[in-house]
């Protein structure tokens, strides 16, 4: 089964925060352009980690739809692995650039896993770890350019 166009769409307009991030930290003109225009929130290593956060916490969200999908017997295990990345991210995503952002990469990495698992017990669609295999390598190499760039 294809991923479905929404589906596929809206993961790919959701890199686009970690795309910018990286086009401003290459191209100091649009960096400039974005400061003076959106503020400096949205330009370099700052949209990237936060941004990334804001993802990672909200994986834990469609983690837990797929929880809700589990038999009685799995489904607390599900809930419980759920609230991982969310927890994550509260407890590391902190410090200078480089600790946040090697923090997201071992984040999004691990997501993986849990996104694996809810494949596996038939909780997620058909689909899901194609559309999450495809973008969770965008996310993180871009992680890994704002760390090693920012």
């Amino acid at each position: 089964m294809s991923i479905p166009a929404a589906p596929l769409l809206l993961a790919f307009a959701g890199l686009l925060p970690f795309l910018w991030g990286v086009l401003t930290l290459y191209l100091p003109g649009l960096q400039e352009w974005t400061v003076q225009t959106i503020g400096p929130r949205f330009a370099g290593p700052y949209v990237s980690l936060f941004y990334g956060a804001v993802i990672l916490s909200f994986m834990s969200g469609v983690l837990w739809g797929f929880a809700t999908r589990l038999d009685a017997r799995r489904a607390p295990l599900g809930y419980a692995l759920s609230v991982l990345p969310a927890l994550w991210v509260f407890f590391t995503a902190s410090g200078g650039v480089q600790s946040a952002g090697l923090s997201l990469v071992a984040g999004f990495a691990g997501i993986l896993a849990l996104d694996w698992y809810f494949w596996r017990q038939g909780a997620a669609p058909e689909w899901w770890m194609r559309l999450r295999l495809m973008i969770s390598a965008v996310v993180i190499l871009s992680l890994l350019i704002t760390v090693l760039r920012g």
